[in-house]
């Protein structure tokens, strides 16, 4: 156990170190631009089309989930409330970051491992290239980027699917959904409270990647390990940072 809470330790001071060379990069606008617009297609819009599936199920499945309640109450004006807070507060936000994750975390984590173990990492201190501006911080601040702007697309599908899926089931009108929606929402933390998170997200999700991805060792076998160890340590720390914001906001 000691020795576990030593790696532990050092895989986080490491990924701290990491992100202060990072944020020091960025605030100098030392970083690739080619790259970051480069990731930034590559991570977000090529991420839309599993985003929309999954938004629009999700949203579905908070309808299906209440339509007892609501119905045993006869609360249909507070469908829209019912649904859109655990959407926008909780849902859409972890469910996002968790599809980023293993899209886009894990794919990161392959490729930086692959330059590592080609020795393409070294190549490019040969050349006096900074792989911290050239590589890495464009795709750390691509991944925040795509985690943000992708939730907020999810939000607005799973509120029109909840809607339209509590129309087909409960017969509870999208326009009456959507009054409750703002009648009860309007006013609260709820909308900011999401997209806080999905920031702390792209961030756990963006370091995690990173750090793995340059701490490759060992060929091939060492790639397939640090992309499992990106995908737990991401999903861990999405769910600590869900705790905490949930419980401050």
């Amino acid at each position: 156990m000691g020795a576990r809470a030593l790696e532990i330790a050092e895989t986080v001071g490491s990924m701290g170190m990491l992100l202060g060379r990072i944020v020091g990069r960025t605030l100098r606008l030392s970083l690739d631009r080619e790259e970051l617009m480069k990731n930034l297609y590559r991570m977000g819009v090529l991420s839309m089309p599993i985003v929309i599936v999954t938004a629009i199920f999700t949203g579905g499945i908070m309808v299906i989930q209440a339509a007892p309640l609501v119905t045993r109450l006869q609360a249909y004006g507070l469908l829209g409330w019912g649904a859109g807070f655990g959407i926008l507060r909780e849902i859409a936000p972890l469910l996002t970051a968790l599809m980023i994750n293993g899209r886009v975390g894990a794919n990161n984590t392959a490729e930086l491992g692959t330059m590592v173990v080609t020795e393409q990492v070294d190549g490019l201190r040969v050349l006096a290239i900074d792989p911290i501006g050239f590589l890495i911080a464009p795709r750390f601040v691509s991944i925040v980027i795509t985690l943000l702007l992708v939730t907020i697309f999810a939000d607005v599908l799973a509120l029109i699917g909840a809607a339209y899926v509590g129309d087909l089931m409960l017969g509870v009108s999208p326009l009456t959904f959507y009054n409750g929606l703002t009648s009860g929402l309007l006013g609260t933390g709820d909308i900011v409270s999401g997209l806080v998170k999905s920031v702390l997200y792209g961030v756990v999700i963006g370091l995690s990647s990173c750090h793995f991805g340059l701490a490759v060792r060992g060929g091939a076998p060492g790639v397939g390990k640090a992309v499992n160890a990106t995908v737990v340590a991401s999903a861990a720390g999405v769910f600590v940072l869900d705790y905490l914001v949930s419980f401050t906001l």
